[in-house]
């Protein structure tokens, strides 16, 4: 696969956390200064290549969205904005919703604080939708974001607790939307990417799941969104260029060096687990564990701490740490 060096969809892009302080009431508040400053520390740093971190994710699952109310949501992203305009890259947002007029209302409001590009999660139902409501839900997100100036980016997630799968053959469908800009593909099989390539080379599909970065490349994905990158950028964007490279040996060097915190990033508690690792990284534990989510048991906190020192110790030995 050819690097295309203007196009952010060829790059890996790092889903960043969201920072939290006490306020005056001992409540946790969005730290927007400490946000602003991690993201722009990873949108810094360089591969081995030279190369950079292509967009910036954020009020994804890694950045509380669910826990965020509207109203905060759209603050850290227009505040976000902000990092990646200075930087000149494109700003990316998670969104879920229940139905078709309400995910449509949410990405229009997205665009109005500086969102380039909607990853748009399948529709929060209790009961599973057919192939036909889930495009209609879809199709209609699509007309929001001609209509705001963005483009969006159906995020399928099977492996998820809450999120409805989609099928391959809606995926086809969904890819032909003219805003649809990538497809972000969540899953350790990806086996559906390189059906999806096989049939449609032009297609830009992208990885979300960091243990199977490289092999997602191998099955024709042009890029990533990572959540261990954010914690090692260095390594993780020296890994995108051996895959654009096609060098599979030296990107596996590094996949298998990163091996024990990645597992995390396919965990029902990733975003706990990979803002604890993070703040451990920064010498911060108790600011990685500042999080709305859910309170870790000294078990998994011990076992954050023993795979993100083994990552350090390899990545190390690769010259990879920032």
């Amino acid at each position: 696969m050819e690097k295309n060096s203007t196009d952010w969809r060829y790059t890996v892009m790092p889903a960043v956390f969201t920072w939290f302080k006490e306020s005056e009431s001992d409540a946790l508040e969005i730290d927007f200064d400490e946000t602003k400053r991690q993201a722009a520390a990873v949108l810094k740093a360089q591969g081995k290549g030279g190369s950079r971190m292509g967009g910036l994710v954020a009020s994804g699952t890694l950045g509380e969205n669910s826990y965020l109310s509207n109203e905060q949501r759209l603050s850290l992203l227009k505040s976000l904005s902000e990092v990646a305009k200075e930087y000149n890259v494109p700003l990316i947002s998670g969104a879920a919703a229940e139905t078709k007029e309400e995910i449509a209302q949410i990405v229009q409001g997205l665009a109005t604080v500086g969102v380039d590009t909607v990853m748009v999660m399948p529709p929060k139902t209790q009961a599973v939708p057919s192939d036909e409501e889930i495009y209609a839900y879809y199709a209609l997100a699509a007309t929001a974001a001609k209509e705001a100036g963005v483009t969006i980016m159906p995020y399928n997630n099977p492996d998820a607790a809450g999120y409805h799968a989609i099928s391959t053959e809606l995926l086809r469908r969904l890819a032909a939307l003219t805003e649809v800009t990538a497809l972000k593909i969540s899953t350790t099989d990806v086996s559906t990417i390189e059906t999806l390539m096989v049939e449609n080379k032009d297609l830009k599909i992208l990885a979300g799941v960091d243990t199977v970065t490289v092999h997602a490349g191998l099955a024709g994905a042009c890029g990533g969104i990572t959540g261990v990158g954010t914690i090692f950028p260095k390594a993780s964007v020296t890994m995108q260029e051996h895959v654009l490279k096609g060098e599979w040996a030296e990107a596996n060097k590094i996949s298998q060096a990163m091996n024990s915190i990645s597992y995390l990033d396919a965990q029902p508690l990733l975003m706990e687990y990979l803002k604890l690792a993070m703040g451990i990284h920064h010498n911060d534990a108790d600011g990685g564990l500042r999080t709305l989510g859910k309170k870790l048991t000294q078990e998994q906190i011990d076992d954050v701490r023993a795979r993100y020192t083994l990552t350090k110790e390899r990545l190390e030995a690769l010259d990879l740490l920032d």
